[in-house]
């Protein structure tokens, strides 16, 4: 197995529609504001095979995944 991939939320996109942790919600979550963040210690995702669904579930695309190389 590769490295984790590393997840960018982008703040100022992000409109707060929750499907990345409906989606996710072992890697993301949303703030006191609704707005997406990852869970404390899963900034690569953690392995969870539903990263890249949230990913792509983001009505705005909000959410950047990508492979390290390694």
């Amino acid at each position: 197995m590769g490295m984790d991939p590393d997840i960018a939320i982008d703040k100022d996109v992000c409109i707060g529609a929750g499907q990345c942790a409906l989606a996710a919600p072992g890697v993301f979550t949303q703030d006191d504001d609704g707005f997406s963040e990852l869970l404390p210690g899963r900034t690569g995702g953690g392995g969870d095979p539903m990263l890249w669904e949230a990913a792509r579930a983001c009505p705005v695309a909000a959410i950047t995944v990508t492979e390290r190389a390694g």
